[in-house]
């Protein structure tokens, strides 16, 4: 009997080859799809999502979490580090840009396709043409879980669950998976939003054609499917661990402390912890004190001290130090390239924002 993933392959084959009859090749089709866009600012879209955690909560429909948008990033409209609960393919449709990924930093180029799981914080960076654009799918991994009496849900989120720190997030454009995918995602496009069942069934298989393309092409990450369960189990173990520091940032945690909240000795904990996440707990805890950092110089008036003070730095020079790494600037001119962003004219805007104290 043939395997859920090979069942699928039948039917994209037919997709693939629909797509090359009804739409051609190259560059012109990509000025067709262009064309036929809407194109949304991805600052004023995802930052104001962004939790003063650092959590990006999209709005999904409740009863079925999968959404498509179209995105413009400009250069001046960095949007601050951030994780989320939902996993992220990322079609990049024009330009080129830099990807921060915790703290690595990756290149996608036009065409190229960004997989991201639920647990590492990035963003993207560094616009290096003037004009970058992207469609982005997110979905919730409960919708590929949902109804799989035949437990088959680990081999289609594989990808995501493997996301070690060495995980290779840019599928080349060369491998062609990306514009195969970019075809589904337009497909489902088409279809959202909708609350007719059947529309429902054909954007899931949509997206389990989709997974079945990135199954394919991460096979050489077969060797370690084998502990997909076990990562997935571990996750969520760390589930109560996030859930706490989302809302105790700002305080001092011990490795001691966190352990215990997850009923594990200390040296386990820190062997427990890296591996799943890639990084040492203080480099967590950093990220969102920065995270938060981030947006109480968005929205506030408030003085850089105090921002520091607020989200758990008691040292004003290092919370500049470990901002300035994460960030790429320093908390003054992170402030004043917010102010800028607003587009009101210099005079109407509060002295307190373009000229923030220390």
């Amino acid at each position: 009997m043939a395997s859920p993933t090979e069942r699928l392959l039948s039917p994209l084959a037919r997709t693939a080859h629909d797509d090359r009859r009804a739409r051609g090749h190259g560059h012109g089709t990509r000025m067709t799809h262009a064309q036929r866009i809407h194109w949304e600012d991805a600052y004023h879209v995802i930052e104001p999502q962004i939790t003063a955690a650092g959590v990006h909560v999209w709005p999904f429909e409740p009863s079925f979490p999968l959404d498509v948008r179209c995105l413009a990033f400009q250069g001046k409209s960095n949007i601050a580090l951030n994780r989320h609960d939902y996993y992220e393919l990322l079609y990049l449709h024009t330009g080129e840009v830099t990807c921060q990924i915790q703290d690595q930093f990756v290149r996608i180029r036009e065409g190229d396709l960004f997989v991201m799981g639920s647990v590492l914080f990035h963003r993207l960076c560094e616009y290096r043409t003037p004009r970058v654009r992207a469609v982005v799918l997110y979905f919730m991994p409960d919708l590929i879980r949902q109804d799989d009496s035949a437990g088959n849900s680990l081999e289609y989120l594989m990808p995501f669950l493997v996301q070690r720190p060495e995980f290779p997030h840019v599928v080349p454009a060369s491998t062609r998976v990306p514009a195969q995918v970019f075809d589904l995602m337009q497909r489902v496009r088409r279809d959202l939003p909708s609350a007719v069942p059947r529309a429902h069934l054909s954007i899931k298989t949509y997206l389990k054609m989709m997974l079945v393309l990135l199954v394919n092409h991460y096979a050489a990450y077969r060797g370690v499917a084998g502990v997909v369960g076990r990562k997935e189990r571990a996750l969520e173990r760390l589930r109560p661990l996030f859930d706490y520091l989302d809302q105790h940032y700002a305080e001092p945690i011990s490795i001691d402390h966190a352990a215990s909240l997850l009923g594990m000795s200390r040296s386990h904990f820190m062997r427990f912890f890296r591996a799943m996440t890639g990084q040492p707990l203080i480099a967590h805890v950093n990220r969102l004190r920065i995270a938060k950092a981030q947006h109480l110089l968005a929205r506030t008036d408030k003085p850089i001290a105090t921002v520091s003070q607020e989200v758990g730095f008691c040292d004003q020079s290092y919370f500049g130090l470990v901002f300035r790494r994460l960030v790429g600037m320093t908390p003054r001119e992170y402030a004043a390239a917010i102010a800028s962003r607003e587009g009101a004219p210099a005079g109407e805007r509060d002295a307190s924002r373009t000229h923030r104290r220390e």
